[in-house]
């Protein structure tokens, strides 16, 4: 689910890269501060894309603070901190925890379930602090299994369950903005669901796998990739529009970056791995 919410590093001011890393520090640190070092092990830049978004919105101050990295000592970081970096770590390990229960479900994967066995109070703290959030992602990993055991074809109906869950941890509070807070996240998250798919194709081919896309490659084999991209433009489009619909000037050049430019950053690359094995050298 993670690693498709990114900047487009290249079209950024350096203002705004330094702004964006801070953050990505702020997020670092209150995740060590909640959880520990397994905490530090989840970080991810989706939840900093939130973490800027909300503040932005809200117009949050951020506390900054001066650090020495230890995976970067050569000079002191900036790290910004408000309440929207506390609430994004407190998604960031919801979200973690089920990306690390799922793939030892998929996969066996031994040290990920090491892992998740660690972060299961930490878990169960965090969904008492926030049912609505937890309950969301419950009843998604119950839907979720249901459709892709059934091989559910229905593009908009199986990724329109991940939109549905990220809408409502993008919906922080119950106030004037959450309704398009939580539209926003349901077209990103159908982007996220949908991406993370299409990049799959090929080794759920090889594994026999479930992949929402195999109907619309099937029905559609030399249109596949023309589709597939109008369905995946699609959802971007939905999501900017939200993003416009709310009073967001601060750190708006950041936002419009991602949204516009770095979430097809994957998209672009797997298009160049095609293209190689098409034409090699």
């Amino acid at each position: 689910m993670f690693g498709y919410v990114y900047i487009n590093q290249k079209s950024l001011s350096d203002e705004n890269k330094k702004q964006y890393q801070s953050y990505y520090c702020g997020l670092c640190h209150v995740l060590r501060k909640s959880c520990g070092v397994r905490g530090q092990m989840l970080l991810n830049y989706d939840m900093t894309f939130l973490i800027i978004l909300l503040t932005g919105l809200y117009e949050l101050p951020n506390e900054e603070l001066r650090f020495v990295c230890p995976l970067h000592p050569g000079k002191k970081k900036t790290a910004f901190v408000n309440d929207a970096s506390r609430y994004a770590s407190d998604m960031n390990v919801l979200l973690s925890y089920y990306n690390l229960v799922d793939d030892w479900k998929d996969d066996r994967n031994y040290p990920k379930h090491v892992i998740s066995l660690m972060l299961k109070k930490d878990y169960g703290r965090i969904s008492r602090k926030y049912p609505r959030q937890a309950q969301a992602l419950d009843t998604y990993i119950t839907k979720l299994d249901e459709l892709e055991s059934e091989k559910e074809e229905n593009i908009d109906a199986i990724s329109g369950l991940t939109g549905e869950m990220l809408g409502e941890i993008f919906a922080w509070k119950n106030d004037i903005w959450a309704e398009e807070l939580h539209c926003l996240g349901f077209y990103l998250g159908k982007f996220i669901y949908l991406m993370d798919a299409y990049e799959d194709l090929d080794k759920d081919k090889k594994k026999n796998e479930y992949n929402p896309f195999y109907g619309l490659e099937r029905d559609n084999p030399k249109d596949f990739e023309t589709i597939s991209k109008l369905i995946l433009t699609s959802m971007m489009s939905e999501c900017a529009k939200s993003f416009e619909r709310l009073p967001i000037l601060q750190h708006a050049d950041i936002i419009r970056n991602i949204l516009y430019s770095g979430v097809w950053s994957k998209y672009e690359y797997l298009q160049e791995k095609k293209k190689k094995r098409r034409n090699p050298k």
